[in-house]
């Protein structure tokens, strides 16, 4: 069969599949000097597809994921990608064609495939326990070799692991060590139960609780403080009947509540209280801390769907206006009778992809950095996310980078300055697609001064494909591991 991806804007131009492993040592630094204090390795994972899809119509999340590596030494960044071997891409690669069909609809696969794991790994890249893991929600975590990015094999926590899926952004206890973590779908795609874990510093279950959701949706991300976590249930909802029937396995339901569900870090289902809002769509979480009695959750906001590929079960058109995020902080009473939480916005800027200084993660904090595609005051040509955005959340000031005319970037990531830099002292990594020159830079900026040109413009002389997540492993960390 010959290979031929469709005539369609995904898979054209800057979104074209880039299908290449690569390793290129001594990348050039095209402007200023990357800083010699930045000694580890910026791990990320992007959305490549190794074969046509299946079915028409597909989205970006159903493409294969490709691991890559920025290893920083002494001034010097070296590139280096490959695609992560999971089951379903050696399945594909020798039949030498796709055999998974529509996005997490298991009913639409080649019946060779049937029963096989499913995922693509194709979303974060994080470390724990000395070991490098890549992830989609849709299963237990890949774990991938931090020198050669070859994998290793899924990860089940030595058999510990009892839920099917595993999510994609876990959270790290910066006073324990702990990887908090949770498990949605977790007895099956579209089943309302969710599996919470943590995980010692070494990577032993040491804790597990289920429960059941309201509803089955779309659990992306939660937020951890020192006391709690805190479970947001958005009307992304799913349903067995309509994937069964082969329609979008997520649907946008206009007429459901949010559920935010709180449990104590080492709580038990009977602990589990909910509190419940209006309807809106949050996907990803900045940070949260709590004060005993308060939970502080910032998240990007919006009124409605962001995802266009999902549609509304109501039938309406989307509305852009509705569809923007803007960093917005939920606050709930947990002492109160009201059962409801609060929501104050915190920017006037659109965005998504927050990132904190991690060593911040699940305490007080004030600093962060995002993606923003809508600056006001600056009407910048292009599409997507065109600017950095440090957001100042004591004095609620936002600050911007502008990354360039037919140019986006992917999330923004916090590096340290050093092992005892003050919080947010540091610098922000950002991969740029240089859209008219079909290629890549990756940005460094100092997280001080965000608006400042870069302290240095690394060049990569190859397109790196869209991409979801990454973090930084010091090279202490992986000389420990």
């Amino acid at each position: 069969m010959t290979t031929r991806f469709p005539q369609d804007p995904m898979f054209a131009g800057f979104s074209a599949p880039v299908r290449v492993e690569a390793d290129i040592y001594d990348l050039e630094v095209a402007q200023g000097e990357v800083p010699g204090q930045l000694d580890g390795t910026y791990y990320r994972v992007v959305c490549d597809r190794q074969w046509p899809p299946m079915v028409a119509g597909d989205i970006p999340f159903n493409a294969d994921g490709m691991v890559m590596s920025f290893r920083f030494e002494r001034g010097h960044v070296d590139f280096k990608s490959r695609y992560v071997r999971t089951p379903r891409f050696e399945a594909e690669r020798k039949a030498r064609r796709s055999l998974f069909g529509a996005y997490r609809n298991p009913f639409t696969d080649d019946p060779s495939v049937a029963g096989m794991n499913r995922t693509l790994a194709n979303t974060n890249v994080f470390w724990h326990g000395g070991k490098l893991l890549a992830s989609k929600e849709d299963s237990p975590p890949i774990q991938i070799d931090p020198d050669t990015l070859d994998t290793v094999g899924v990860h089940t926590f030595d058999g510990a692991l009892t839920s099917q899926t595993s999510t994609a952004h876990p959270k790290f206890d910066p006073r324990t060590g702990e990887m908090v973590f949770f498990g949605f779908a977790a007895k099956g795609e579209c089943t309302p139960d969710i599996a919470f874990y943590e995980a010692d510093r070494d990577g032993n279950l040491v804790h597990e609780t289920w429960f059941q959701a309201p509803y089955s949706s779309m659990v992306h991300d939660f937020a951890v403080t020192q006391n709690f976590v805190v479970f947001p249930i958005i009307p992304l909802v799913s349903d067995l009947g309509r994937i069964r029937a082969g329609l979008s396995h997520y649907a946008w339901d206009p007429g459901r509540d949010v559920h935010l569900g709180v449990l104590p870090r080492k709580g038990r289902v009977e602990d589990l209280r909910w509190y419940r809002g209006g309807t809106r769509f949050a996907s990803h979480i900045l940070g949260a801390y709590d004060d005993g009695r308060h939970i502080h959750i910032d998240t990007p906001v919006s009124e409605s769907n962001y995802f266009p590929f999902f549609p509304d079960l109501s039938g309406a058109p989307a509305d852009p206006g509705k569809t923007k995020g803007y960093l917005s902080r939920w606050t709930i009473d947990t002492m109160g009778e009201r059962g409801s939480f609060t929501q104050e916005r915190l920017t006037t800027h659109a965005g998504e992809f927050p990132r904190m200084d991690d060593r911040f993660e699940t305490l007080p904090y004030s600093w962060g950095v995002m993606g923003m595609y809508e600056v006001p005051g600056e009407p910048r040509p292009g599409r997507g996310f065109r600017w950095v955005g440090a957001v100042d959340l004591e004095h609620r000031r936002t600050t911007t980078h502008y990354v360039g005319d037919c140019s986006s970037v992917g999330e923004p990531l916090f590096v340290p300055a050093h092992e005892k830099a003050g919080h947010a002292e540091g610098y922000v990594l950002a991969v740029v697609g240089r859209h008219d020159e079909m290629r890549s830079d990756l940005l460094i900026l100092d997280a001080g001064r965000i608006d400042a040109p870069p302290v240095a413009t690394v060049k990569l002389p190859i397109r790196v494909p869209y991409g979801l997540h990454g973090n930084w492993v010091t090279r202490g960390e992986l000389q420990r591991g």
